[in-house]
């Protein structure tokens, strides 16, 4: 790929900021050499402003989503691209959430630009397994896990049972909810059918790759150990 089309499509500037980059001198090889727009380069062999350039496309992170932050780009207010280098968001392909936490959920979410991997993730049959730390604004009644286990629970507008999820209580008013499926506002929508109302909710956990120390706000690359760790097979990460 020729040097100028590889750093716009990683969203650094456009063409003709990317452009005066070369002509600044500001673009070079691993080893110093000034690099110029029509040069075809590999990608690991580019440094702009002496640092190797982000990942190419592929790229996979863990945000930790704070509260009163949405996924979309098309609602109002604070967006997660707004916690992320701006130039991630000019990136082409595009970069995307994998699935959605609603404005008021924080915790894992994860963000790609490999349409394969985003499919691969969500397609209905990986049965990933997502756990959030749920605080209830009414003690539990007793009977929540063996409802939620049962794989018979409805929804209201739903046509379909929900999956059996794993309940874990934790305290009167506290539980761990593991999930595999990723309908509209499950965890509120379970509870509320059970005539609870979900005050907080945090995912910590998809498959066995954990959101660990990383603070609200921040965010890492993910590496091929972490990938291994999300594709842990069901049932090993509880």
């Amino acid at each position: 790929m020729k040097a100028l089309r590889l750093i716009a499509n990683l969203g650094y500037g456009s063409r003709k900021q990317v452009a005066l980059m070369f002509r600044e001198g500001r673009v070079t090889d691993a080893s110093g050499e000034i690099l110029y727009a029509d040069d075809r380069v590999e990608h690991g062999n580019v440094r702009l402003d002496g640092e190797p350039l982000d990942p190419p496309a592929g790229m996979l992170l863990m945000l930790h989503k704070p509260t009163q932050y949405t996924c979309s780009t098309r609602d109002p207010g604070a967006v997660v691209y707004d916690l992320l280098p701006p130039r991630f968001r000019r990136r082409s392909p595009q970069l995307a959430s994998i699935g959605r936490l609603d404005r008021d959920t924080s915790g894992l979410l994860l963000m790609t630009d490999d349409g394969r991997l985003l499919h691969r993730i969500t397609h209905p049959r990986a049965y990933l397994p997502k756990v959030y730390e749920v605080t209830l604004a009414r003690d539990l009644r007793g009977d929540e896990a063996g409802v939620f286990a049962s794989g018979r629970l409805m929804l209201a507008s739903e046509r379909q049972p929900l999956a059996p999820a794993l309940l874990q209580v934790l305290d009167a008013r506290r539980a761990r909810l593991t999930l595999t499926e990723g309908r509209y506002h499950q965890a509120r929508r379970m509870f509320a059918a059970l005539g609870n109302h979900v005050e907080s909710l945090h995912r910590c956990r998809i498959g066995a790759l954990e959101l660990g120390t990383l603070a609200p706000g921040q965010w890492r690359l993910l590496a091929a150990a972490d990938l291994d760790r999300l594709f842990t097979p069901r049932g090993s990460a509880d």
